[in-house]
């Protein structure tokens, strides 16, 4: 629910208004690409330990997991759309839970921002336009986006089904819901984008036509597991992987409406437009609401401060990414107001255990 309250929350009191569960504090662990699991998309038993590491966090959000090969983005990413990637997420789920934890599936369906060489297959994207100067991931090294295959106005119906099926996915996995990645450009980011989408058919064209296809995805979602188990993260005016956003204010606003019917569980919005952009769309969500203080990209990670002053504007619970890489207690860390480690970005995507598991919690 949106915070009314006169004095805005703790980080660190509970959050009951998530549907159906009870949050111990605000802080959410963001999604993040770590590149951990095997070639056929597995998860691992070292992610489980990751994973299980940071289960203080009120919730976990977990790096982005491909609905399907045509949505693979990286490689060595973990998928949700064969009966053993299911089955190897059980480990993951069951170690946060028995840690005490809660966590969400992040699905990602990267669009156009993939290649052949990892997939075997021509991404797809709304329209037959590549990011323009961008260098996607491949198992040879980084390679230029490739145009993509514009999909049929069948197949964008079709494809925003794909979230439906890998969100009863996540549920059989054990997770306890999922996050829809609308945000940083990919697939449901493209559809929003009029640089990315330049169609003419129902799924492009004006604010309603460009909004139809993230708002499919949703509800296809929201059927399969029920609207309280879904979120979905977006990042106005981000312009990552080239795709540029018009009228923020206007298409932002009009995805929220259209979504507030299904009764999601929340919107996570980064700090990636103007404060005051950011403001009116609390004003038009009327249910929780993740920020994200971080600007992907930026100079430094969310801190306390970013969190607290989210937290006096309206936002209920606040994401923390980076600042968790380094910090698998950053729960506590904030709470007792200790410095945090810093992070090893040459360990991001590297695989092994330094900079995965290697780093440790404060001796309190």
């Amino acid at each position: 629910m949106t915070n009314t309250a006169t004095t805005a929350p703790s980080l660190f009191d509970p959050y009951t208004a998530l549907p159906g569960r009870t949050l111990p504090n605000r802080v959410v662990m963001a999604p993040m690409t770590r590149a951990r699991s095997t070639p056929e998309g597995l998860a691992t038993a070292q992610m489980a330990a990751y994973y299980a590491q940071r289960a203080t966090a009120g919730l976990i959000v977990s790096e982005g997991i491909q609905p399907s090969l045509l949505g693979q983005s990286n490689p060595l990413t973990p998928g949700l759309h064969t009966p053993a990637q299911v089955e190897s997420w059980k480990q993951v789920t069951g170690a946060v839970h028995a840690n005490g934890g809660r966590i969400f599936g992040q699905i990602m369906h990267g669009g156009r921002i993939g290649h052949p060489d990892t997939t075997g297959l021509q991404p797809v994207g709304p329209s037959a336009v590549a990011a323009r100067d961008a260098m996607v991931f491949t198992p040879a090294g980084r390679r230029p986006a490739p145009v993509p295959r514009a999909l049929t106005t069948a197949e964008a119906a079709q494809e925003a089904l794909v979230y439906g099926t890998a969100a009863a996915a996540a549920v059989e996995a054990g997770f306890d819901g999922v996050e829809l990645h609308g945000a940083n450009g990919y697939l449901i980011g493209q559809f929003l984008s009029s640089s990315a989408n330049r169609r003419t058919d129902a799924y492009g064209g004006p604010v309603a036509g460009r909004i139809r296809f993230a708002v499919e995805a949703a509800s296809a979602a929201a059927d399969a597991i029920g609207g309280a188990r879904v979120g979905i993260r977006l990042s106005p005016g981000a312009g990552i992987w080239d795709a540029i956003d018009e009228d923020v204010p206007e298409l932002y606003g009009a995805l929220l409406a259209e979504l507030a019917p299904l009764g999601l569980a929340y919107v996570h919005l980064e700090a990636t437009a103007e404060e005051e952009v950011l403001l009116g769309l609390r004003r038009a969500w009327p249910g929780t609401l993740i920020v994200n203080p971080a600007v992907p990209g930026g100079p430094a990670p969310a801190d306390r401060k970013a969190a607290d002053h989210w937290l006096d504007l309206g936002a209920d619970l606040i994401s923390f990414g980076r600042a968790f890489l380094a910090n698998p207690d950053l729960v506590e860390r904030l709470r007792a107001d200790l410095p945090l480690d810093p992070h090893d970005e040459a360990t991001f995507y590297t695989g092994g255990e330094k900079g995965y598991l290697t780093y440790t919690s404060y001796r309190y």
